[in-house]
This record gives C-alpha cells, sequence and structure tokens, in this order.
C-alpha cells in the first residue's frame, strides 16, 4: 500500500553545508498494517512524514501509495492527493480556534472535496468519546480533548493512510494510553494503516510492528 525506494532529502545549513537527513533505502506498509517508528529527537521523523504527505518533496527516490508515485506530483497535486488518501495527526493538533469541535471535523471532508457528510462527522466526534463537546471550541476543551478532535479530524475522509508525528507530545500521561488506543481502534475498525512516528519506548511496545529509524535510515554528509 506504502513502498518507499531510496528516498533522498538534505537541507543546506546556514554555513552552507549540505545536511542529508532521509536516506532511506525501502520501507513498505502493507494495507491496514499499523506501525511505529521508534527514533530520537531531530533523528529526521517529522521530515520522513513530511516527505509521504507531500508537504516537502524529496530530492530523489520514490513514494508509492496505492501504485500512485507521489514525487512525479507537483506541489498542488501533492495537497490533492494528501487530502483525499491520508490523514495526518500533528504534534501540535492545528485546529481551527474560532470553529468548534464538530466544524473541525468537518473541515477534514472540505479539505479533500468530498461531499459534507454531517452524519460522520458527528459519528466520529461520539467515537472519539466527545459527544457532549461536540460545539464546543478548542479553547473550552482540555488538551487531550483536543487531541482526539484532530484524531477525528484525520479520520474524516476515510484515509487510507493515517500519519501520526508524537500524537501524545503534549497529552499528559493519563490520556496517553487512551488516545494510543483510540488511534488504534478507529484504524482496525475502517482498515486505515498507521505509520506513527515516536521516541517513546512506552508507546512503541503497543504495536506488533517497530522499526526503528537509525536502522531504516543511513544519512550521510550529502555532496
Amino acid at each position: 500500500m506504502l513502498e518507499i525506494v531510496d528516498l533522498k532529502k538534505s537541507y543546506v545549513d546556514p554555513d552552507g553545508n549540505r545536511i542529508s537527513i532521509i536516506d532511506m533505502p525501502r520501507l513498505c506498509i502493507s494495507e491496514g498494517e499499523q506501525v511505529v517508528l521508534r527514533g530520537e529527537s531531530g533523528g529526521g521523523k517529522t521530515t520522513l512524514l513530511h516527505l509521504i504527505s507531500g508537504i516537502v518533496g524529496a530530492d530523489s527516490g520514490s513514494i508509492k501509495l496505492d501504485g500512485m508515485e507521489l514525487t512525479k506530483f507537483s506541489e498542488t497535486g501533492r495537497d490533492r492527493i494528501r487530502a483525499a488518501k491520508m490523514g495526518y495527526v500533528f504534534q501540535t493538533f492545528n485546529l481551527l480556534p474560532a470553529f468548534t469541535a464538530l466544524e473541525n471535523v468537518k473541515l477534514g471532508m472540505t479539505f479533500a472535496r468530498k461531499k459534507m457528510n454531517l452524519e460522520r462527522a458527528k459519528e466520529l466526534i461520539e467515537r472519539v468519546g466527545l459527544s457532549d463537546r461536540m460545539h464546543y471550541l478548542p479553547s473550552q476543551m482540555s488538551v487531550g480533548q483536543q487531541q482526539r478532535v484532530a484524531v477525528a479530524r484525520a479520520l474524516a475522509n476515510k484515509p487510507r493512510l493515517l500519519l501520526a508525528d508524537e500524537p501524545t507530545a503534549n497529552v499528559d500521561p493519563s490520556n496517553q494510553d487512551r488516545i494510543i488506543e483510540l488511534i488504534q481502534e478507529v484504524c482496525r475498525e475502517d482498515n486505515v494503516a498507521i505509520l506513527m512516528v515516536t521516541h517513546s519506548d512506552e508507546i512503541s511496545s503497543r504495536f506488533r510492528r517497530v522499526e526503528r529509524l537509525e536502522l531504516l535510515n543511513r544519512p550521510k554528509a550529502a555532496p
């Protein structure tokens, strides 16, 4: 379902040196598979998710989703594929503060250019345990509740792949297990594949397949 081959990404530092961040020979994820990618901070985890989602372009290599070669699309094309095929749970939630929980979830459908489905939006809010917070603004909810809205929004367009970037980094420990369990359960029910990145051994222990970024990625000084 997701296949990465010889993916490379580098940046130029303030001194003009080119620094290799991603040099990944291969990573494959099957339909509905749940994978956690374990790595330390600064190791390239977020960059990898940005490459897969098309937020940034690769220097070279291949990223295929459902047989589509994503690196061949323009930035606009990658944006459209991300909206239609992927969900993204960010560390910082990225909820729109002027919109209610329900409205934020509905926006996930708008971005995917799909017909607004109010019943699905309500269902997702209920599935993440926020039926009594449906019409609350983000500022009226706890951090844990905001993260659950972000999960619901990421699943609004019925994605093939859910990308999750340290989804419990800003959540208190009492809510961490609940959010991870929620993500896994909803994705299992909808047959959505997961690629979650984290530096946490505790979160990693909840996944059957755990990959270590330092073993998959071999960045070196770029020419």
